[in-house]
């Protein structure tokens, strides 16, 4: 697994986790059963468990960028996107035009077609509101 699979794999891990079913603990589980001992899937699992720790501050991030949608309005695919790469970009370990890549890249495999530039602005904004 590579650090964009295990992105995508900590995505749908956050999508899971939003939706109420186990918190994608089975799911995650498996995932890191599967890919034992690979560093990216220790990323998946920080990246994962990072977001769940600080929602409520990622999300007061979504609502400050997120101009005229509530968090209830934005689908649970984008959000959970979103989740994640503000959560990267709260980190600040990744570049910001990096973590922004790749959100949009999984927004436009998992999205509709107007999502990735609705993630790529939010995150933008966040970002440089970040490097002030």
């Amino acid at each position: 697994m590579d650090r964009k699979v295990a992105r995508a794999h900590a995505m749908k891990l956050i999508y899971e986790w939003e939706m109420g079913g186990d918190g994608g603990e089975e799911t995650r589980v498996d995932l890191l059963e599967v890919n034992e001992g690979e560093k990216e899937a220790d990323f998946m699992n920080q990246m994962f468990e990072g977001v769940v720790a600080r929602v409520e501050e990622i999300d007061e991030k979504i609502k400050e960028f997120a101009h005229g949608w509530s968090i209830d309005r934005i689908t649970r695919v984008d959000l959970a996107i979103l989740r994640l790469g503000v959560y990267e970009l709260l980190l600040g370990k990744v570049p910001m035009g990096i973590v922004i890549n790749e959100a949009v890249d999984l927004a436009n495999q998992y999205s509709t077609d107007k999502a990735g530039s609705f993630i790529n602005g939010i995150l933008g904004n966040i970002g440089r509101s970040l490097s002030k």
